[in-house]
């Protein structure tokens, strides 16, 4: 088993005993198995928390990014909610530079989060560009150590939410994985389009689960 990513710096650090599978964490976890369904079980709570109890109808921020990733893993990591200061590779890929975060982060938060947010006015076509353009963006910036790909569906699923949709089925995502690394890819190149695609099909199965069979 090879680990997730390629990391330099101390938060590359992992758990004893976990065979260099699990990070250093603060409740000892080495199984990664454990520690899926740790953060699982957490995440559920944080949708439910953040989805059903208290969405915000309001103009997003990066702040309030950090803040769901300390909600959701704060017990778990201690670097939870702060930006990483390690550089992160995957698969061949590399995310942005750690100490190039501050400045990343501010403009995403112009171009995208104060351009697009709350999605109450947003029409069809834009509110999928939003969604697409936004997943991409913090896919690439990869702002915290771990948990960046949830945090960014969940992030999307607010957006779809505050725009009258319930949140996006990603399962044909997970169905089709190279095709949305290939989409991602795309986006780093500001080809939203495929990563588009992938938007306006989830959520329309999003959707249509809500309603059942016709």
């Amino acid at each position: 088993m090879t680990n997730r990513y390629q990391t330099t710096g101390s938060e590359g650090d992992f758990e004893a005993g976990s065979n260099e599978q699990v990070l250093r964490n603060v409740v000892g976890i080495t199984s990664t198995t454990d520690m899926d369904e740790l953060e699982l079980q957490l995440l559920s709570e944080l949708y439910d928390e953040v989805l059903l109890q208290n969405l915000p109808d309001r103009q997003l921020t990066v702040e309030d990014l950090k803040r769901w990733h300390r909600m959701w893993l704060g017990n778990v990591y201690a670097w939870a909610g702060k930006e990483r200061s390690v550089n992160l590779g995957k698969g061949g890929f590399q995310f942005a530079t750690a100490g190039l975060l501050p400045d990343l982060l501010g403009s995403f938060e112009r171009e995208c989060l104060r351009r697009w947010t709350p999605c109450s006015n947003l029409a069809p076509d834009e509110l999928v560009k939003a969604i697409a353009v936004t997943h991409v963006e913090l896919i690439v910036i990869h702002p915290f150590r771990d948990g960046n790909g949830r945090l960014s569906r969940l992030l999307a699923d607010v957006m779809a939410v505050q725009a009258g949709h319930e949140p996006l089925d990603y399962s044909g995502w997970e169905q089709h994985k190279p095709a949305y690394i290939g989409a991602i890819h795309a986006g780093f190149s500001r080809d939203y389009g495929p990563m588009e695609q992938f938007v306006a099909r989830a959520m329309a199965a999003g959707d249509a689960s809500l309603s059942g069979p016709a």
